[in-house]
């Protein structure tokens, strides 16, 4: 039997890569029950989806829509156009490939299509990635067969959902099952030693990369190993000199993020939805630093969930500019007890399980709309 599903989320990686971890997700799914699945995806030709979409292997159709001002603007007009415009194209499209149901990872690209499937009656099914869900998942969720949600306790943000599922965020299962002492071995860090790793995301972070830097120069931290993944797109002048400190290492991308984060001391990361999963992953001891420019603030959302937990501390952008998180570093590296509880209680609020719980709760709504 073949599976058809329609999906789209767009306009950043937090969207675009939760939507390919979901089609993943439901096509091994699947196949272990001896069934196939074809997918086709949705969204702006000149988004960002539209180059990591394709780059997948999957179909990908491009739609007109644009982003409603958030403040009263003559915007607004044009993107009504894009919308209604969108929409029509989404109707053609679904009356034509007939998907079981739409899935939604959220931005602004979705709306079109989800106003579309509503008015066919295809089911809407939605993933909120982070703590603070964004205005197209928020407002398109009425009347939605399903709403699965990243973080947990959500279930009020969604009163007019038929169905809401803490399934927690797609990571790679690669980020299970490190130990500290595994992890240091693989990464060559010698006993005893202090290790902070620091990381602004794919993009990178001005703010965190000039912290580290200058941690890295102070006489008190000389002992301590730091390693800066610094993103491909750095906006910080790194000089030769930084570049040969000796406790410093910089790279520009790191790939095997689940052994730096378990096997760090330490780790001053941002605060997205998927970051904050890996955190909890692999058990990390983060100071997480929230991007200050993410819509509605969502970052600040997603640090205090687990910080509230007792699974990391939480420093603004501004108090990490400031140097006020130099006693917060210093204080956690100093006390061995501390760093091990918010261990814990971070690894607590880990999701092992969350591709079956997608897929359960996929599965469990199409089977309710027969």
């Amino acid at each position: 039997m073949e599976h058809r599903f329609a999906i789209i989320g767009g306009g950043t990686s937090g969207h675009i890569n939760p939507a390919l971890a979901i089609a993943g997700i439901l096509k091994e799914g699947f196949a272990k029950k001896g069934d196939s699945c074809k997918f086709v995806f949705l969204g702006r030709k000149a988004g960002l989806e539209g180059e990591l979409v394709p780059a997948a292997g999957y179909d990908f159709v491009s739609i007109e829509a644009k982003p409603f001002p958030t403040k009263p603007s003559v915007k607004i007009f044009k993107a009504q156009a894009a919308l209604a415009k969108g929409r029509r194209q989404c109707i053609r499209f679904l009356k034509e490939f007939n998907p079981e149901c739409v899935l939604s990872t959220g931005g602004y690209v979705s709306a079109p299509l989800l106003l579309a499937a509503k008015k066919i009656g295809i089911p809407v099914m939605i993933h909120e990635a982070n703590a603070f869900p964004g205005r197209a998942n928020r407002y398109l969720s009425k009347g939605a067969a399903l709403v699965m949600t990243g973080f947990a306790d959500q279930e009020s943000v969604f009163p007019n959902a038929k169905k809401v599922v803490y399934t927690g965020n797609p990571v790679r299962k690669i980020m299970f099952g490190n130990t500290y002492e595994e992890s240091r071995a693989k990464l060559g860090i010698p006993e005893g030693k202090k290790f902070v790793f620091a990381m602004g995301g794919s993009l990178g972070s001005a703010t965190i990369t000039g912290f580290v830097i200058s941690c890295a120069k102070r006489p008190e931290f000389a002992d301590v190993k730091f390693v800066l993944s610094c993103g491909k797109k750095n906006k910080v002048d790194i000089t030769d000199e930084d570049r040969k400190l000796p406790n410093l290492e910089i790279m520009e991308y790191v790939t095997d993020t689940n052994l730096y984060l378990s096997g760090s001391d330490v780790c001053i990361l941002r605060a997205g939805a998927v970051t904050c999963a890996e955190i909890t992953a692999t058990g990390a001891c983060a100071i997480m630093v929230p991007y200050p420019y993410a819509a509605h603030d969502h970052q600040t959302y997603n640090a205090n969930s687990i910080a509230g937990k007792g699974g990391g501390v939480v420093i603004s952008d501004a108090e990490c500019a400031s140097g006020k998180i130099l006693p917060v570093l210093t204080e956690l590296l100093e006390n061995d007890a501390k760093r091990e509880q918010i261990r814990k209680c971070s690894a607590a609020q880990a999701i092992p399980d969350t591709d079956e719980r997608i897929f359960k709760a996929i599965t469990d709504s199409l089977g309710k709309q027969d």
